[in-house]
């Protein structure tokens, strides 16, 4: 299943750019200016706001934040649009920031594919796109992150110009790439297997780096973390003196990348490779950042595929995750 699904990334934002495309029709305008918003979502509802955060810095008009967390900040209210993203509609903590969301005052959209979030949001007349429900919300990043832009862009909150077009141009191009990413894949994995790993990409492409993370953590059942250029260079550098042979080490570039950040890694990754620690850089494709984003995120979830089958785990397999929430359901 998941395998399919992985396939079926440029067929979720193809499907994903109609839905937006209807939204736009139906779309109902805001009874305030907005002079802030934030997304909030977690997990594989929350990695679409991280990454459309990111694309939308160089061209937000308001500030945009992304929270993953029970409480909102404390600045919220009515000039805020707080864009509500839980794909089963039902995660505990998007719920209670929605719920302190309307008790602020502020305007809310949603993005789900049902449950509470979708009952709530017809009840109350929000603007509101429902994706297609039943799959892992990992999966579903397609269908997440062009929804979002298209949220933004609808709100007058400056999602990047043309996004919709360039979103058309990498589906095109991610199917072209298939086989690129494949093998790609397969040597990436020659260096992740059997290691713990570091993901790392400048500002801009940040939120595609904890994409990786997470697809390699939930696919792959493998431990790791992510971590920003340059933020990490301040501190993060040092500790690669204790690395070696059991950790690895990705950077993804991106054309966009400012100068000195690209200036950074490339002094960044032969520097953690001289303590004996296996180093990958890999070079997005697109000519925008949206595109360059969405190839990324293509290539990582091929490298979790491949490294799930090498780990033999189960993919679809997230029963800490569910035995969790059962006992929060207990408490």
């Amino acid at each position: 299943m998941m395998l399919q699904l992985i396939k079926d990334f440029p067929q979720h934002i193809a499907d994903s750019l109609k839905i937006a495309e209807g939204l736009s029709k139906v779309w109902k305008a805001l009874p305030r200016p907005i002079n802030q918003v934030v997304i909030t979502g977690l997990g594989g509802s929350g990695i679409g706001g991280t990454v459309a955060a990111d694309l939308c810095a160089a061209t937000a008009t308001v500030p945009i934040s992304v929270n993953k967390g029970y409480a909102l900040p404390n600045w919220v209210g009515p000039n805020t649009l707080v864009v509500a993203c839980s794909y089963s509609g039902n995660t505990e903590e998007t719920l209670e920031a929605l719920r302190q969301a309307v008790s602020a005052g502020c305007m809310v959209s949603a993005i789900t594919s049902g449950g509470e979030l979708k009952r709530q949001a017809e009840a109350n007349g929000w603007n509101v796109s429902v994706v297609p429900g039943g799959n892992p919300p990992r999966s579903m990043f397609g269908y997440a992150v062009i929804q979002i832009l298209a949220h933004l862009d609808l709100a007058g909150a400056g999602a990047p110009k043309g996004w919709q077009a360039q979103a058309q141009q990498a589906v095109k191009d991610l199917i072209a790439r298939r086989d690129v990413h494949l093998s790609e894949a397969d040597a990436v994995s020659d260096s992740l297997e059997g290691t713990a790993f570091a993901v790392y990409a400048a500002t801009g492409m940040a939120g595609v780096a904890t994409r990786w993370r997470q697809q390699l953590n939930e696919n792959s059942k493998m431990p790791g973390w992510d971590a920003e250029v340059p933020e990490m260079n301040h501190n993060e550098m040092v500790g690669w003196a204790g690395g070696g042979a059991r950790f690895s080490a990705v950077f993804l570039h991106s054309a966009f990348d400012a100068p000195r950040n690209r200036m950074r890694m490339e002094l960044n990754a032969p520097a953690v490779r001289a303590h004996g620690t296996h180093v990958v850089e890999l070079h997005a494709h697109g000519n925008s950042p949206l595109e360059q984003a969405l190839d990324l995120v293509a290539l990582g979830d091929w490298v979790s595929y491949v490294l799930s089958e090498r780990n033999a785990v189960d993919i679809m397999d997230i029963k800490v995750i569910d035995d969790l929430k059962d006992a929060l359901g207990k408490a």
